[in-house]
């Protein structure tokens, strides 16, 4: 008969979150606590991430990603948590049996008594944003292109355009540029950004490099390799706009058009899943599998990495109060729901009887604003509203609801109220 060895708790994924979830839960009493993590070390997309900006909130001083990274890890280093590398998870049961594959365990089948998604998330392809022209050597994310350059040590061109403005591509921008590269542009399909307003101002304007709003890339034209890009403006439809071309000689085309939860093996076993692409939470961050949680941008895409942190501890704690049969799992739920100019809100659901004090709630906003009012609603009749200077999608907003003002209700709305 297979002996399956059983643990309190696995945490899939050694990234940020899930060195932050695997800590906590530990902190509160879990001692038996199992990592997984596909890659060769621990860290996961912090180690290629080599420019400073992480830590301001949970540190209170500016870090690299390795450095941000390495804190977590230390810290694990000094407890008995166990991990694994190069470890790939293949799946999952909602009973919560794990398989995963290593090259020095084999295929392995193990049972946890809990278990911590933390995935985080996938780069859109240029298969999947319908990239025009041909396909050729060249085209990278901008992940791709941020790990060979900094984990690898190779320059992927000399002469590079950039499509999107996320973060990741506006800071790609600038660190090509320090090495030696020439980037000729940045193309948006929105009217604005996808970056934060910092990463704008250090990535693209201390280095005069061109931003072109509500443009995108019309065709990719190349034989071996990029030759040349042919960017044009597109209207309020995303319809091209007539004679608005405008044609690049680069050698590099690079993607940085947007993030994606990863949740395949969640998927697989039927969770319910979110508008996110990240699974269906409450306030425990438990998804519709009990004793399963989530967090991190396995959930929904943050901006930053300390609220990565933050998030992945309440998960923790969570797991741990599973463990000990504290989370109430039977008693009505309210659901919340994303209203006008909101894309998505975090949790979807929550259960009133288990929160102790405040609850977090956490959304983005589908368009840019200014001088509005995010407005919360109990079955219709307005709680609470909180004005808002400046509220963009590319940031995530955080609202924390004092228990006292949530009255019992079916469904909880936000959304934004324009003067």
């Amino acid at each position: 008969m297979e002996n399956i060895r059983t643990y309190d708790l696995v945490v899939i994924g050694g990234g940020a979150a899930g060195l932050a979830a695997a800590l906590k839960a530990y902190e509160n009493g879990v001692k038996d606590v199992l990592i997984l993590e596909k890659e060769p070390c621990l860290g996961g997309i912090l180690q290629q991430c080599i420019h400073n900006g992480f830590g301001l909130h949970t540190f209170k001083e500016q870090l690299s990603g390795p450095e941000y990274a390495q804190r977590f890890i230390d810290k694990v280093l000094e407890t008995d948590i166990q991990y694994k590398l190069n470890s790939y998870v293949v799946s999952i049961t909602k009973e919560k049996d794990v398989y995963y594959s290593n090259d020095e365990d084999g295929f392995c089948h193990i049972k946890a008594r809990s278990i911590v998604m933390a995935t985080g998330c996938t780069e859109r392809t240029p298969g999947a944003i319908m990239l025009e022209g041909d396909r050729v050597a060249g085209i990278l994310t901008a992940g791709q292109a941020q790990k060979y350059l900094n984990i690898d040590g190779y320059l992927v061109g000399k002469k590079v355009f950039i499509l999107g403005s996320g973060d990741i591509g506006l800071i790609m921008a600038r660190r090509m540029t320090l090495e030696g590269a020439k980037v000729m542009g940045v193309a948006e399909l929105m009217p604005y950004s996808n970056g934060l307003s910092r990463n704008i101002a250090q990535c693209l304007n201390d280095f005069d490099i061109p931003l072109y709003l509500s443009h995108t890339v019309k065709q990719v034209v190349g034989k071996d390799h990029v030759e040349k890009v042919i960017i044009a403006k597109v209207d309020e439809k995303f319809n091209y706009v007539p004679d608005s071309e405008m044609i690049f000689d680069v050698d590099t085309l690079i993607l940085s058009v947007g993030l994606v939860p990863y949740n395949i093996i969640l998927e697989d076993i039927g969770t319910k899943m979110s508008s996110t692409r990240g699974a269906y939470v409450d306030e425990n961050y438990q998804t519709s599998v009990e004793g399963i949680f989530a967090c991190g941008n396995a959930l929904h895409v943050h901006d930053l990495v300390d609220f990565v942190s933050e998030e992945a501890n309440m998960a923790g704690i969570s797991a741990s109060k599973y463990l000990k049969g504290e989370l109430n799992n039977t008693s009505e739920v309210t659901l919340t729901k994303n209203g006008n100019g909101i894309s998505y809100i975090v949790p979807q659901q929550y259960r009133l009887d288990n929160i102790e004090d405040k609850i977090a709630f956490k959304f983005r906003v589908r368009k840019p604003y200014h001088k509005v009012k995010v407005v919360i609603k109990a079955d219709g009749q307005e709680i609470k509203s909180i004005v808002k200077p400046h509220m963009l999608p590319a940031e995530m907003e955080t609202i924390k609801l004092d228990k006292k003002i949530l009255v019992e209700c079916k469904e909880l709305t936000f959304e934004i109220k324009e003067d």
